[in-house]
């Protein structure tokens, strides 16, 4: 079926022109930051959170860049909740073009002492409402005649285990895995599904990392750019995947992360130093 993406025949950046984005998760973070950016390139916005007094701050960013905003308070659990806010968005703008599964949260503790409470909430929310998020938004997008866009947040942790936070890793692990399966159910009817997994980027969920300056700095340090990332710069992700420069791309997680994955495993300087001792004697 043919995608309801059309190009920028403009030329002006406005790459999302006449879409309609339901953003989950949008009362900060990466969540405010790819609603002002898709508002920025040309579509209304349809935004849920719990944090309704958030919510309605982004609501005011997207109106003030010239574009429409609809915020609801929505419980990403809950596929009623989901089917409300997507439904709400149909009604008022005509169709709904773009999915960013993007609400998630963080309770962590060590594996050992982890309690199944503990588990569940993570997997409820950063797992199952993606889930729920897909597939509310794809029958939506399937009832209007197909064509549409999924993008689903992950994290560098898809990647990664963690002693501390074994949920959130399973819970973005298995956000890559569905984004895959997604993305083969859903590209007969012309829905692409994508994820970002993003790296050590300042959010107010990151805000006790950075505030605890061992972990911090160790963090900066094991990033390549020597920096941490800016929801913005996440956000321009979600603008591409979302936008028909992606036309071509399904099933894939982007991970705008400094180069963090890179040097995750990378050995110690010592072990660097053992291994460029050993060259030069094999070169002597």
């Amino acid at each position: 079926m043919a995608a309801r993406q059309g190009r920028d025949a403009g030329g002006d950046g406005m790459r999302l022109r006449g879409k309609v984005a339901v953003v989950t998760g949008a009362a900060s973070g990466n969540g405010r930051a790819i609603a002002a950016r898709f508002a920025a390139e040309g579509a209304d916005l349809v935004m849920g959170d719990l944090d309704v007094d958030g919510l309605d701050a982004t609501s005011r960013l997207v109106v003030d860049a010239g574009r429409a905003a609809l915020g609801r308070r929505c419980d990403v659990t809950l596929a009623e909740d989901l089917t409300s806010l997507v439904s709400a968005g149909a009604e008022r703008f005509g169709h709904v073009d773009v999915m960013v599964a993007n609400a998630g949260i963080t309770n962590s503790a060590p594996f050992l002492e982890m309690d199944e409470a503990t588990w569940r909430s993570v997997l409820d929310v950063n797992l199952t409402g993606v889930f729920l998020s897909d597939q509310v938004a794809a029958r939506q997008m399937v009832a209007q005649g197909g064509g549409g866009v999924i993008v689903n947040v992950a994290s560098i942790m898809a990647r990664l285990g963690s002693e501390t936070a074994s949920n959130y890793a399973a819970a973005k692990a298995g956000v890559e895995s569905l984004t895959r399966s997604a993305a083969m159910a859903l590209a007969p009817h012309g829905i692409r599904v994508n994820a970002i997994g993003p790296g050590f980027i300042d959010t107010p969920m990151t805000q006790p990392i950075r505030d605890e300056p061992v972990i911090g700095d160790q963090l900066i340090s094991r990033t390549p750019m020597g920096r941490m990332g800016s929801t913005e710069e996440v956000a321009a992700v979600a603008a591409f995947l979302a936008s028909d420069d992606a036309s071509f791309m399904t099933g894939q997680c982007v991970f705008p992360d400094g180069g963090f994955l890179l040097n995750w495993a990378r050995p110690s300087q010592e072990v660097m130093e053992a291994f460029l001792r050993l060259q030069a004697q094999r070169q002597a």
